[in-house]
């Protein structure tokens, strides 16, 4: 067995052999270690589904890719995968179901997925076996259809091998150890004993510069032994497979194989199998397993089947397809399939560690191999992959993160795979935990609350005298029930007054002797002076962007980095190796995390100058916030009442105001204040999505959506805040990439009861031009509002398009960037 490699993958599920067969490709000299064998994991018993739907970006991207390499390989390898491209139809009973699904059809046209729509007759002409009364229509994918996991991860294995990839069995890792430029693995042989995979004498440390863990159901042991946090936890899956159905045996003399069938609002999957039909229900109370460890006795085995909790996800089948109900059933599987709280996967750098990759979490295991070993090796092997895959980046979780967390939320993933995909869903599980001081403040105000890296953060206000019957969570593809409350927030902004809690947001001291030094290389904008800010980005190796930082300059060398609340963990683990990795040549540098410690209000409107005055102990509170002694983009500490806090002079939502940044333990204080002050200027509480809102209307880009590893500060038309006259960090590649597309803001006369949601297509004439990044509802000039990304011919302002929402093209117009107050005037208003 060879002892020193550039990558070793642990795991030799479809995962692994998928990046395994990636990273050779690429040329690296890599080994793949498998405790047991090939397939024995949760692979030996997938259903071998590969579905193109998907409501994520990038793993939708990363399905496109599998399902068409698994095609190829046959050619390369000469191993038959058994991919049966019999196409997948989703049904739909709702017309909110053939929303969701009209929605998803426009973020597959952004990937190139192809799909065709059918009415219930089409549909019963198609397939009379199907009972269609009751359907209001379905989406048809002609391309995908179902593999057989162990033949495609065994061509994969292949493949690998005739890359040069080393591929050994029955060895277990039972140690890492990170010794400065490479980890040393140490691994024990596995022997067969009684039916049990045991342990012997025999082990091996071997060298390896990179390390990728697809260890699956493991993935607790994992952890354990790199000393992280990966909510990657199994819960039971389980699916029959019938009889031969005799009128599927008759039907299939004479027609082609049905497509895989979805009933999404039956909550199962149905597909043909040897004459008989598989069913794959997605039930209420699935329990989590393993949730430390996998028992040694525990190998390609499965649970007892519950057929009871299946119950009527069967008899929903025989309703869809009546010739099944005479059926016996054959087989039975309930076997561990691994989730993440979110569904995504976990993959990318494990945090806190070096040249440790994850590849965790996958529910759709099969599906996802193969585009997950393409994009993780162009990750590992060029510094970036060609599409953003911060979405999957195991660093989305903070390490506040428990067991029992990860556990229950797995569990609720699991029940909701087939429940409606709202884009303003909120999953009431294990919430709420992470809450600021103000939060019971905030309810009492009717505050609905969403869930951001843990944190309870008002989404909006609903009404204190609702009736009984008010749905407070009615979520909807088109205008919800909270939409009317979001806009008569965004209209205070714009007219009084608004509060927002931005507590969530990561904050990050930055301070030592080497701190200016290493801030101006780590950052693309010129560092601020002392008592001022500045917005800036750091770059990926590959020159787009990774984090964006609002940067308080309070000292010399003394900064505090702000950025997204979504993307603490992210973001703490790239500023903390990029410390260490510079430290030596810039001088000692501290980092010091303030997040909990500090909270923060947005006070914003036309009234907040007035809202402050009667609050500040100043010597002369007239001028204290003028923008001689405090302007825009300036920041100092300041005193509103008997709160002392650090004011910043900037507001996210494009109006006159202020950022309050104020010690934790005195947030109620701070609220009660202002709210009682603000009452007579009409000073409204806020959230979040009339936050999204108002940012669109002055081109905000936010990171997640338009800010993203795909494109550059310079496509995101970020450019003054860009210094190309210093040297910083991916500058170089920046610069080399070019242009490949432009970031716009659109105003899109749309549907009278719908805005986008930033994951449409967008069109001139019949050709594709861009996609949207966010979307919604703008206050100041009555219509839809939203951001996006253009092919550079289309950028200039004044450009016609059309933008696909609900299966119809709609017209939108490119504006200049900024279209709300475009010269900043209420920003810098004086009082």
């Amino acid at each position: 067995m060879k002892t020193q490699v550039k990558a070793l993958v642990v795991g030799g599920g479809a995962v692994g052999t998928g990046i395994a067969y990636h990273l050779g490709k690429a040329g690296w000299d890599v080994l793949l270690l498998e405790r047991d064998e090939l397939t024995s994991g949760s692979t030996w018993h997938a259903a071998g589904l590969l579905p193109l739907f998907n409501m994520s970006y990038a793993t939708s991207h990363i399905h496109d890719y599998s399902v068409k390499f698994y095609k190829g390989l046959e050619a390369e390898t000469g191993l038959n995968p058994g991919f049966a491209v019999v196409g997948n139809l989703r049904m739909a009973q709702t017309q909110a179901r053939m929303d969701e699904y009209m929605l998803y059809a426009a973020t597959a046209e952004t990937v190139g997925i192809p799909h065709e729509w059918l009415t219930p007759a089409q549909i019963r002409d198609r397939y009379p076996l199907v009972r269609t009364e009751d359907l209001k229509g379905a989406i048809l994918h002609p391309t995908d259809g179902y593999i057989n996991p162990a033949d495609v991860t065994q061509a994969m294995a292949k493949g690998a091998r005739q890359h040069g990839v080393a591929i050994e069995r029955k060895w277990q890792v039972d140690a890492y150890a990170w010794q400065g430029d490479h980890w040393a693995v140490t691994v024990t042989k596995m022997a067969d004993r009684g039916g049990n995979l045991v342990p012997t004498d025999e082990q091996q440390v071997i060298r390896a510069e990179h390390v990728v863990t697809a260890t699956g159901n493991h993935a607790q042991r994992t952890a354990q032994l790199l000393g992280i946090k990966i909510p990657a936890i199994p819960v039971e899956h389980q699916y029959i497979v019938t009889e031969p159905d005799p009128a599927l045996v008759q039907w299939r003399k004479d027609n082609p194989e049905h497509p895989v069938l979805r009933d999404a609002d039956a909550k199962w999957y149905v597909r043909e199998e040897r004459g008989g039909w598989i069913l794959g229900p997605y039930e209420q109370g699935a329990p989590a397993r393993f949730k430390y460890a996998v028992p040694e006795s525990f190998r390609a085995d499965l649970f007892p089947l519950d057929l009871e909790r299946i119950e009527e996800e069967y008899m929903s089948m025989i309703h869809r397809i009546p010739t099944s109900e005479t059926v016996g059933l054959k087989d039975d599987y309930n076997g561990p399939i691994c989730y993440t709280p979110d569904g995504n996967p976990l993959v990318g750098p494990a945090p806190g560690l070096r040249n440790m990759w994850l590849a965790e979490g996958f529910s759709f295991g099969i599906t996802a191999a193969g585009g997950t070993g393409y994009y993780l090796a162009q990750m590992m092997t060029e510094g970036e992959a060609e599409i953003d895959m911060a979405s999957l980046d195991p660093r989305r979780y903070g390490s506040w993160m428990t067991t029992e967390y990860a556990a229950t939320k797995n569990e609720e993933c699991y029940a909701h795979v087939f429940i409606l995909h709202h884009p303003d869903e909120e999953r009431a599980a294990c919430r709420p935990l992470r809450t600021t001081p103000a939060y019971d403040r905030q309810k009492a105000l009717g505050a609905q609350f969403g869930q951001v890296n843990g944190w309870e953060r008002p989404n909006y206000y609903g009404p204190l005298d609702a009736p009984d019957n008010f749905d407070h969570d009615a979520r909807s593809f088109r205008r919800g029930g909270w939409w009317d409350y979001a806009r008569a927030e965004a209209e205070a902004v714009r007219s009084t007054a608004g509060l927002i809690d931005a507590t969530a947001f990561a904050k990050h001291r930055v301070s030592g002797p080497g701190a200016t030094a290493f801030l101006d290389w780590f950052t693309t904008n010129t560092l601020p002076r002392v008592g001022r800010i500045n917005l800036t980005y750091a770059l990926t190796g590959a020159g787009t962007t990774h984090t964006e930082y609002t940067i308080l300059r309070t000292g010399e060398d003394d900064y505090t980095l702000i950025s997204a609340g979504a993307w603490h963990a992210y973001d703490q683990d790239f500023l903390t190796k990029a410390i260490e990795d510079t430290e030596p040549r810039f001088g000692r540098i501290t980092l010091q995390d303030t997040t909990t410690q500090t909270g923060v209000f947005a006070l914003a409107g036309p009234k907040a100058r007035d809202i402050l005055k009667a609050l500040i102990r100043d010597p002369d509170p007239e001028t204290a916030l003028s923008n001689k002694r405090f302007p825009w983009l300036g920041t100092r500490e300041i005193e509103l009442g008997m709160c002392p806090l650090r004011a910043v002079r900037v507001a996210y939502t494009g109006a006159l105001g202020w950022e309050l940044h104020h010690p934790i333990e005195m947030q109620t204080y701070l609220w009660d204040q202002l709210m009682a002050v603000g009452a007579a200027h009409g000073l409204k509480p806020v959230g979040a999505r009339a936050q999204n809102w108002l940012r669109q209307e002055k081109s905000y880009r936010a990171f997640g959506t338009e800010l993203g590893r795909d494109a550059t500060p310079l496509e995101a038309g970020l450019d003054r805040f860009v210094d190309l006259s210093k040297d910083f960090h991916g500058k170089a590649a920046m610069v080399e990439t070019g242009i490949r597309s432009r970031c716009v803001t659109l105003l899109i006369d749309g549907p009278d009861d719908a805005d986008p949601w930033g994951r449409e297509a967008l069109y001139a004439g019949d050709t594709r031009v861009g996609r949207l990044t966010s979307g919604g509802y703008s206050v100041a000039f009555g219509k839809s509002i939203a951001m996006g990304y253009v092919t550079p011919d289309h950028a200039a302002p004044g450009t016609k398009l059309k933008v696909r929402m609900f299966n119809a093209l709609w017209d939108a117009e490119v504006t200049e960037d900024s279209p709300f107050d475009p010269q900043n005037a209420t920003i810098r208003a004086d009082g």
